[in-house]
């Protein structure tokens, strides 16, 4: 996977296509990656009185899907590089064809 946790991403497909957030958890086995604020659904849950400490309210929640991979980048993190000047650039890969152009 080309991105991990903690991430600056952008989403590139789908209903979020813009947004830009952290990826929260990566979960390689699926090729999914949860990003904040990106794919939002509503979970509606029971009130239980099991558990270690007692009754759990019920209700709707609003919680962060996975989306797929394929349908973010990473972009530039400006707490990561002090030379950055914007966050909307794409990465740059670690291995690079050298000044002139040829490959090694």
């Amino acid at each position: 996977m080309h991105v991990k946790k903690g991430d600056l991403v952008q989403v590139i497909a789908g209903k979020d296509k813009g947004a830009k957030g952290r990826v929260i958890r990566a979960i390689p086995t699926e090729d999914r990656v949860v990003v904040e604020g990106v794919n939002l659904v509503k979970k509606h849950s029971k009130v239980t009185h099991q558990g270690p400490r007692g009754a759990k309210e019920g209700g709707v929640q609003t919680l962060e899907a996975p989306i797929h991979v394929s349908n973010v980048k990473k972009l530039k993190d400006e707490a990561k590089k002090d030379e950055a000047k914007k966050d909307d650039k794409p990465a740059k890969k670690a291995a690079e064809a050298g000044e002139s152009g040829e490959d090694n």
